[in-house]
């Protein structure tokens, strides 16, 4: 057995290697007005571009997000469009290499003109983008990632959030750990960046500084966790946070089997999709048992949320039935908050009247948790709900809970989530 999980790890490694890029470009079009024409908009076509890890290091799982953000526009278009005019998603692959990502937003925005970028992924990658973004005055909508760096909006008024912010879910993380593991020694995980840095920061607010008893991080280009590992079960750990894409989730799991070392696991949504973690870890899929982790959209095992209906119906006719797991749920809800907000920024589109639709916020979607889009808030999601492996099955228990980034409390969040219009498009404001 667990020389099955060590290849098996370097199965993982080896995909793994390519886990880490998506930021941005520029653009040096005008962003409207006065009669100037406006990039990648004309009277039948919206242009709109990505950067994703479509190979490399992250693509277990995240290269899948694109495609089903693109069927649901496909969706759309099939169905007339926004205003009448279709939408075009160009994907660009970035491997998740910061090095990558600035060219091929370069390409998004000069050559290929596109009029925003949406959900770029990434905390490492996208953050070398923000200024040229910024600079081209390009519209930079629901990056893929919950770095508290797309939240600045006087520094960078055209970017906006989608995740849960890493800070926010990592009170929540803490905050079943002081109600339900009391007593436990907790230790944390996380990636070398923002996104472990600020993951780690929540957990502290709630459990106080000082009290994770071992702290580890790792690098994407090293795939090896166990001396991370090994100094966990040394501390005699038994929590571990993971704050973790999903090919390092399926290799500290895997890692500690071979370990002998089974502490309590709880991980950041950002590496705790069962679907893809099952599929990285094969035969060894057991070991995710009992995995707490946690998420903002309707769980994709549930036949039953009108949601789920939808984005299966649109993933068999313009995805072609491609595997369906949280990675696509969350792709299409993208989609679908993307086309409300080009909706609701009129037929006269410009640059300037998008960026005011989502500053406007009062969107609904699929998502648990309130979207908190103003003026002076672009952060995206702030909260989640919990999820356990039970039975080789992922589901949702308790409550969902927001918070803040700060010092509030988490409290539980009681508005249950909008209905999907009878048509699965979102209706023009």
């Amino acid at each position: 057995m667990q020389r099955s999980i060590v290849r098996r790890g370097l199965v993982i490694a080896t995909s793994l290697s390519l886990l880490v890029t998506t930021a941005g470009c520029s653009d040096d079009g005008d962003s409207g007005g006065g009669g100037a024409p406006v990039p990648g908009v004309t009277d039948t076509e919206i242009v709109l571009g990505t950067h994703m890890p479509l190979t490399g290091p992250a693509a277990a799982g995240y290269s899948s997000i694109a495609p089903a953000t693109k069927a649901y526009f496909d969706y759309v278009n099939a169905n007339g469009g926004v205003h009448g005019r279709k939408l075009t998603y160009k994907i660009m692959d970035d491997g998740y290499n910061p090095a990558n990502t600035q060219q091929v937003v370069r390409q998004l925005v000069l050559q290929d003109k596109v009029f925003a970028v949406v959900n770029g992924l990434g905390t490492p990658t996208h953050t070398g983008v923000l200024d040229f973004l910024k600079t081209n005055r390009v519209p930079d909508l629901f990056v893929a990632s919950g770095s508290r760096s797309w939240d600045q909006p006087e520094k960078y008024p055209s970017t906006f959030g989608y995740n849960t912010d890493y800070t926010v879910e990592g009170k929540i993380l803490a905050n079943y750990i002081k109600t339900d593991l009391a007593g436990q020694k907790v230790c944390f995980l996380g990636q070398d960046d923002d996104f472990g840095r600020d993951s780690l920061a929540g957990v502290e607010k709630i459990l106080g500084a000082g009290t994770v008893a071992a702290k580890q991080t790792y690098v994407t280009s090293n795939t090896n966790v166990a001396p991370q590992i090994g100094a966990f079960k040394a501390a005699g750990c038994q929590v571990v946070v993971l704050a973790t894409v999903p090919g390092f989730t399926a290799l500290s799991i895997g890692t500690a089997a071979r370990l002998a070392f089974k502490p309590q696991w709880i991980v950041s949504n950002v590496g705790a999709d069962y679907d893809t973690l099952a599929k990285s870890l094969g035969a060894a899929a057991p070991l995710l048992e009992g995995v707490v982790g946690s998420n903002y959209m309707p769980m994709d095992n549930d036949a039953a949320n009108p949601w789920i209906q939808l984005f299966t119906k649109v993933n068999k006719e313009h995805n072609g039935d491609a595997p369906f797991d949280g990675n696509t749920v969350y792709g299409m809800s993208v989609g679908y908050l993307t086309v409300q907000a080009l909706l609701a920024a009129g037929k006269d589109l410009t640059r300037e009247s998008l960026l005011a639709a989502v500053e406007k916020g009062g969107f609904q979607g699929p998502g648990l948790a309130p979207l908190r889009f103003s003026k002076t808030d672009h952060s995206g999601y702030g909260g989640a709900r919990l999820s356990k492996v039970t039975g080789g099955v992922q589901s949702y228990f308790g409550a969902t809970y927001e918070t803040d980034e700060a010092d509030g409390p988490v409290k539980e969040y009681t508005v249950a989530p909008a209905a999907p219009p009878a048509n699965g498009i979102p209706a023009a404001s």
